[in-house]
């Protein structure tokens, strides 16, 4: 028997519905609501920002990490596999602390909105309780990875 059967093939109609479906269900979720908003907020105090040669370089590392987390977030969701869910929790987490950090350093240099700065604060700490939420549900059992570095599942 082959691996497919053209039987069982979906037809066009069946797999668009089910791809909205999909994307409809991880834009819906908690932790893809959340990062949206932090990165409408970013956008909103970035904007605040003097273009100054000091302010540049923090700029663009709040974009990225807040850009990367988005993206790992959809790669998480779309891998399903234990392993690529957590690698992807990581960087998630790393960019998380970064925009974390890098309020501080917009902070101790007086730049932006003050009020921006204490809001993506706090959205960080909201973030981190859904995140926490969100990988709890990951399936430790879903996964056909083998960990050559001995991080996720060891034997």
């Amino acid at each position: 028997m082959a691996f497919w059967d053209d039987d069982d093939e979906m037809s066009d109609e069946e797999y668009e519905r089910e791809r909205k479906e999909e994307k409809e269900r991880v834009n819906n979720l908690p932790v893809v609501k959340k990062a949206k908003d932090l990165l409408n907020t970013i956008m909103a105090f970035i904007a605040t920002v003097e273009d100054e040669e000091d302010t540049a370089d923090l700029k663009s590392s709040l974009l990225g990490d807040v850009g990367l987390i988005n993206a790992k977030i959809i790669g998480a969701e779309a891998g399903d596999l234990y392993t690529i869910r957590m690698e992807n929790a990581v960087l998630i987490k790393v960019s998380a602390v970064n925009i974390k950090t890098t309020m501080f350093a917009f902070e101790m240099f007086e730049k932006g909105n003050p009020e921006y700065r204490d809001l993506i604060k706090n959205e960080i700490e909201e973030f981190r309780k859904i995140f926490v939420e969100w990988v709890a549900t990951f399936d430790r059992t879903n996964d056909l990875v083998e960990d050559e570095w001995g991080i996720w599942n060891r034997n």
